[in-house]
């Protein structure tokens, strides 16, 4: 998941529909108390976002209803927040890691415990997203955002039922096979078509997924990142690995192209919002979160962004064609099947390693 990586440019995929709403008076009262109310030039606000992860006309809103200055810089991949953060050169009060460096960061003692007094509006999180294996105890992060990773196709290019990862080692569609150039979601493919853990840590298994990578590389016509949509939208492969989030923008260009999550389950990341160790101002990052969570707020997001929203009230709130779509919202039966990336400290080496082989074979 970066290792998938965050997707370093999200376009904006979906003209929002939904008119521009005041924020909820409970907002206003919650911060209003947080913050003393009224504008103070002293009050600022450091986040550190992926680029083009929010709508900013909601930071905007925020600021006029708080009076908190906000200052919003952007990062290309979860790597890069890590080293910035680990290194204390900048203060950040708000980041959003994926769920494997919510895990790494948190066990490092770069994050600090959330105060959930402080966001009442957590009540509107989807019990599914509870506990999670990257933050047990629910201390050190809130959820944003979430999706999958799935198998796109062409269905004039690939007449047979899509339902197996097996499809991509298929010598039949050699040369029009879309890879991502991603350590963790093509060995986790891999691991997955093997019948083993995305999140292995066995070096005997992680070999095999190696050996099974490089035994279908004749078959790939590239490793891709975000260049991969517009290859396949353009018809250049036959199928491809992609985030289900960015699937609705590639229907829309190409009605051809179809996308399933295999019946043996994938990844289902989540990116979080969580506040550093070196943060001054947890009250009112805390105050930030509770605005992110307010359904109302979460929809017009949700839709600005075009991934899947963890708060089911928000959910409610969009549009139709988003809130019953199954490529963004699939059944419970393939969830269950899916897992999250965990952090893999002991054994990365090991993956970067295979994956070294992998390219220069």
């Amino acid at each position: 998941m970066k290792l998938r990586k965050i997707k370093s440019n999200f376009k904006k995929k979906i003209v929002r529909a939904m008119a521009m709403m005041v924020i909820l008076s409970s907002v206003v009262v919650f911060t209003s108390a947080c913050i003393g109310g009224g504008q103070d030039s002293t009050k600022v606000l450091n986040v550190y976002n992926v680029g083009d992860y929010i709508d900013e006309s909601l930071i905007s809103e925020f600021e006029e209803e708080t009076g908190i200055d906000v200052q919003y810089s952007t990062y290309d991949t979860n790597e890069m927040m890590y080293q910035k953060v680990k290194s204390g050169s900048t203060k950040y009060d708000l980041v959003f890691p994926s769920d494997y460096m919510v895990q790494k960061m948190s066990r490092e003692g770069l994050l600090k415990k959330i105060n959930y007094n402080n966001i009442p509006n957590f009540k509107y999180i989807d019990k599914s997203f509870l506990n999670p294996k990257y933050d047990p105890t629910n201390e050190y992060s809130v959820p944003y955002m979430w999706g999958t990773l799935g198998i796109v196709y062409n269905k004039k290019m690939v007449k047979e039922k899509v339902d197996s990862w097996d499809i991509l080692w298929d010598e039949k569609y050699s040369r029009n096979i879309l890879m991502f150039d991603s350590v963790r979601d093509t060995m986790g493919i891999a691991l997955k078509k093997l019948g083993y853990s995305m999140n292995s840590v066995d070096k005997d298994q992680i070999n095999a997924a190696k050996n099974l990578l490089i035994k279908q590389k004749p078959l790939v016509l590239a490793y891709v990142n975000d260049d991969g949509k517009d290859r396949m939208i353009a018809e250049e492969a036959a199928l491809g690995v992609f985030y289900s989030g960015d699937f609705p923008l590639m229907k829309e260009e190409n009605d051809n192209l179809e996308y399933v999550i295999p019946k043996t389950g994938s990844n289902k990341w989540t990116d979080a919002i969580c506040i550093p160790q070196t943060a001054d101002n947890e009250d009112w990052a805390e105050a930030f979160i509770n605005f992110l969570c307010d359904p109302k707020v979460n929809a017009r997001n949700t839709q600005y962004i075009g991934y899947s929203t963890p708060i089911s009230e928000g959910r409610k709130l969009l549009p139709d064609e988003l809130k019953n779509n199954k490529t963004m919202y699939p059944d419970k039966v393939l969830l269950d099947k899916s897992e999250a990336f965990l952090d893999i400290q002991k054994v990365i080496k090991e993956y970067d390693k295979a994956w070294i082989e992998l390219k220069s074979y």
